[in-house]
């Protein structure tokens, strides 16, 4: 594949899937009701596992957001499509070390989470082209590390709360760039 049909086929990707928007909003409503299971008094691998469940939510949420922003999740002909998905699976990967801190240290799990959320965004700066991903994608595990380290284990709500309005202003980073993109 020339330079120039890789670059095309990742307009197209920007384009059509609004650089994922759709799963960024979904996110970003995902991190807030983590916020505010983390503010509750109950044990930390309970609010633990109640931020897995929440989580569940991604892909309802990312298919209606999707008909919101008229985002496509699949764009026929595009050899680096099928490229998405696996990047979004690949942070599945992670989720051993998840259950680690979920069983051994749960007053970490939610940083240990938020690191991984973070960390996954690093490849689609290349793939849709956005460097805005990889701005958030350091951010987000970076400052939530920061926070993990300086705030006490009731604060911890601090890490989702954090994440959370990162995700809203990556989503209007990416949001104004698909803007941009259709002109």
């Amino acid at each position: 594949m020339k330079q120039q049909d890789l670059d095309d086929a990742r307009m197209e990707l920007s384009i059509k899937a609004k650089n994922g928007i759709d799963f960024i909003t979904s996110a970003s409503i995902i991190w807030v009701i983590i916020t505010f299971i983390w503010t509750l008094s109950y044990a930390a691998y309970t609010k633990s596992v109640f931020t897995l469940m929440a989580s569940g939510l991604m892909l309802p949420l990312a298919f209606i957001f999707s008909k919101v922003y008229k985002a496509q999740w699949k764009i026929q002909d595009n050899a680096l499509q099928p490229l998405g998905l696996i990047l979004n699976i690949a942070q599945l990967f992670y989720f051993p070390f998840l259950i680690l801190c979920l069983i051994k240290f749960p007053n970490y799990f939610i940083l240990a989470y938020a690191v991984i959320t973070g960390a996954h965004f690093f490849p689609y700066s290349w793939f849709y082209n956005k460097k805005a991903f990889g701005f958030f994608g350091g951010l987000i595990s970076l400052g939530t590390l920061v926070i993990g380290l300086i705030a006490q284990p009731e604060n911890m709500f601090y890490i989702p709360l954090y994440t959370s309005v990162c995700l809203v202003v990556l989503g209007i980073a990416l949001q104004s760039s698909s803007r941009r993109d259709y002109k």
